[in-house]
């Protein structure tokens, strides 16, 4: 360094004045803190990083439409669970005002293959969620609010449904009303029942016609559902003779509020059935809850057309099953019985039509049955 190039004393006075001031001193105190700051948090930022990235997470890869639909209306509701821990499940929940427990509240669980993928029917509802839970979760049925991520609850993941698609119900018009065909499984057969919309038809007469038939491996049942409610009043089935039927065979005329559970009750059920046993009973009339003893009559029905009836009154329903499929008399009469208790009051109740297998499993069907129901009728 050249003579000219180096600081006079009076310069490097003024340097160390600068360099030894408070206002350096507390700059250089603040600058050494924050360092020894950084020192801490940026292990501690990557160590929260990788708790995140070990965390159980749900992804969605198909969601259903955005639809308030019924009972017989389905779809599939899927996704990828990321770091699940062993033995872990997913709960599914619709939402229509609530949340309501699919695809069944007899199976509430789905289980996450090895890769994490998972999949599962659901009723259609406005929005979708998913929990994963531990074994032992025991899930409610319908809930206001979904509960949050603790305890058996390891994550949750909510989206709504899609807005671009639809679903709409094949519609069977029959006896001057239009009735929607179910195309799900249900479990009012003791175990899971497929519904193929094609086991349902109107003949050239009028007539309704339900099959059960086998078909690609899977054995299929047949039903529809009133599209609107009626409310009070008398509701009349004129059906083809029955007795032929198997004993596991069960055509069941009910009317049901589709947003409550069976055993909730709001569910009145006309039902010709031996229930897989050889008994000399082949018909029930009941008033859900069926497991109460004085809530069900058994009694029989001879071979020939039937005609069921359901009278529903504020406080009474009064079931009665008359011969033939033309005259209502006293002469014609086979059974009447008046229920009073545990009636329920009319909400959003519609009639439906099943004809099912109970316990098909177990049963040994495996050729085509068909019933007739030949005319509905509604009387105020």
């Amino acid at each position: 360094m050249e003579n000219g190039d180096r600081p006079t004393p009076k310069e490097k006075s003024t340097r160390n004045a600068r360099r030894f001031s408070p206002l350096a001193r507390i700059r250089a105190a603040h600058a050494k803190q924050i360092a020894i700051l950084c020192s801490f948090l940026l292990p501690l930022a990557a160590c929260r990083s990788a708790q995140d990235l070990q965390r159980p997470s749900i992804v969605f890869v198909h969601t259903p439409p955005s639809q308030s639909g019924g009972p017989e209306l389905l779809d599939d509701l899927s996704g990828k669970v990321i770091n699940g821990p062993p033995g872990a499940k997913i709960v599914a929940y619709a939402r229509n005002s609530e949340w309501w427990i699919q695809p069944f509240r007899s199976r509430p669980f789905t289980e996450i293959g090895s890769d994490g993928n998972w999949k599962t029917a659901t009723h259609l509802g406005t929005d979708y969620a998913v929990l994963l839970v531990s074994p032992g979760y025991q899930p409610p049925v319908r809930i206001k609010e979904l509960p949050a991520i603790g305890g058996a609850v390891l994550a949750i993941a909510l989206t709504k449904g899609n807005a671009g698609q639809s679903i709409a119900p094949k519609i069977l018009h029959f006896s001057g009303y239009d009735w929607a065909v179910s195309s799900s499984a249900d479990y009012r057969g003791g175990e899971l029942s497929d519904y193929e919309p094609s086991n349902a038809w109107v003949d050239d007469h009028g007539h309704l016609h339900l099959l059960m038939s086998e078909g690609e491996g899977q054995w299929h049942c047949a039903g529809i559902r009133l599209t609107r409610s009626l409310g009070y009043g008398t509701y009349r089935f004129v059906v083809q003779d029955t007795v032929h039927l198997p004993t596991s065979a069960v055509l069941a005329m009910f009317t049901r509020d589709d947003r409550q559970n069976q055993e909730d009750g709001a569910e009145m059920n006309i039902e010709l059935s031996h229930w897989g046993k050889q008994t000399n009973r082949n018909a029930d009339c009941v008033v859900q809850p069926y497991y109460v003893p004085e809530n069900t009559v058994h009694y029989n029905v001879p071979a020939g057309p039937m005609t069921y009836e359901l009278r529903w009154e504020p406080g009474n329903a009064t079931f009665r099953t008359f011969s033939g499929n033309s005259e209502i008399s006293a002469a014609h009469k086979i059974m009447e019985h008046v229920f009073k208790a545990g009636i329920p009051i009319p909400a959003a109740e519609t009639v439906h039509m099943n004809f099912y297998d109970f316990h098909h499993s177990k049963s040994g069907l495996h050729h085509p049955v068909e019933v007739v129901v030949e005319r509905f009728e509604y009387l105020p």
